[in-house]
């Protein structure tokens, strides 16, 4: 049971299948014809990748993981797993995960690896060096969504780019808001993830700002400029009124600054973005 537990942990298994639902979710948008045989695929290649990512994120950070309460009980900093198991599950996990996706199309392998490059060797060494690691970050972060649509259409336009963007800035709320509650702990690590380094107003007021770029992005298919990515009146209304409620809860922030407060607008944050998958989802199939 040790060893389940332990690679679920390497592989932040949680993570890994939300990751996974953003890709099916833009798998669903680009395809013309659902074919499960891809939805398959990309599941299970998506699912290595982000597993890579984590492994190796987990090996390069070890000493600082042992220092952070969140992160000492994790395998190979609690001395469960050896750095040579570890690297053994990343390296096989890249690799199943390249020729996985490769099935699918060149495009799809090639941003998969882009991702699993930009994470590991950019994203993880620059978090204690600079707080534009999330800028850095939110790159990998925001490719899985788009990463569906490549999957279905062999192609990155407008309609791909557009998935890619909503992700992209949907990020910065989201980790700010992570930043911010677990300050403490991240500091004892070295990381300094907010955009000031600090749980200050002017944090605060970006946390806002990126929320607002969000929403907006998030609507723009209902004007017809996003190509064969189409959004619905109805729909895009549904979108906007999400978007308010993570919107409150970065004023809350702006407002209160408190733990309790960045907590809530994190937990908002992943309701809205699952959410308005399952909305874009939902609307291309009723419409």
């Amino acid at each position: 049971m040790s060893l389940i537990s332990d690679f679920k942990e390497i592989t932040k298994m949680r993570l890994s299948i939300s990751v996974v639902f953003s890709a099916l979710a833009g798998y669903l948008l680009g395809a013309v014809q659902v074919d499960f045989y891809t939805l398959l695929l990309l599941a299970f290649g998506g699912y290595f990748m982000v597993g890579a990512s984590n492994a190796f994120n987990q090996i390069i950070e070890k000493d600082l993981d042992v220092l952070m309460d969140r992160t000492r009980n994790r395998p190979v900093p609690a001395g469960r797993m050896s750095v040579k198991s570890a690297f053994i599950i990343a390296t096989v996990f890249t690799v199943l995960g390249l020729m996985v996706l490769y099935v699918i199309n060149e495009r799809t392998a090639m941003y998969g690896a882009i991702s699993i490059f930009i994470y590991t060797c950019a994203y993880t060494p620059l978090k204690t060096k600079t707080p534009l690691a999330v800028f850095v970050g939110a790159i990998p972060g925001a490719i899985p969504f788009m990463l569906g649509w490549v999957a279905a259409r062999n192609d990155f336009g407008i309609e791909a780019g557009t998935l890619f963007a909503l992700q992209f800035f949907w990020q910065f709320p989201h980790f700010w808001a992570i930043g911010w509650f677990l300050y403490e702990d991240y500091e004892k690590g070295g990381f300094y993830m907010l955009p000031t380094r600090k749980r200050d107003k002017g944090t605060a007021v970006q946390t806002i700002m990126y929320t607002i770029w969000t929403i907006l992005i998030s609507i723009v298919p209902v004007f017809g400029v996003t190509g064969d990515l189409k959004l619905s009146i109805v729909a895009a209304i549904i979108v906007f009124l999400l978007g308010m409620v993570m919107l409150y809860y970065a004023f809350e922030l702006f407002k209160k600054r408190t733990a309790k407060s960045a907590k809530q607008l994190m937990l908002s944050s992943v309701l809205y973005i699952t959410l308005i998958q399952i909305v874009y989802v939902a609307d291309k199939f009723i419409r």
